[in-house]
């Protein structure tokens, strides 16, 4: 950003013309500097199955095994004034599903 040395508003850059935007100075050169760095490469998490102990432990009946014990977790599926899906995962099998509310 550069600022008018007259009234300290912002300059406006276009192709046609560089002013300020309040009082219309004109700007013959304008400086753009970029004090950010990109070098850093952009990093993937990768989640494990020793993740999911951290999720919460309920007691649900798995509908394949029937297991008594599930961990749970919940998702906003739908839109944001519906309630969110709750996901279970069986601690034995790790059948996954959901249950709607």
């Amino acid at each position: 950003m550069q600022f008018c040395e007259k009234c300290g508003g912002l300059i406006v850059i276009s192709e046609n013309k560089n002013a300020c935007a309040s009082c219309g100075h004109k700007v013959k050169k304008v400086k753009i500097e970029s004090s950010e760095k990109m070098d850093n490469k952009e990093q993937i998490a990768v989640i494990n199955e020793e993740a999911e102990n951290t999720y919460p432990e309920v007691d649900m009946l798995c509908p394949k095994c029937k297991n008594k014990k599930a961990f749970f977790w919940t998702i906003q599926t739908r839109a944001g004034d519906e309630s969110e899906t709750k996901f279970y995962k069986c601690t034995k099998c790790k059948h996954t599903w959901r249950k709607y509310r």
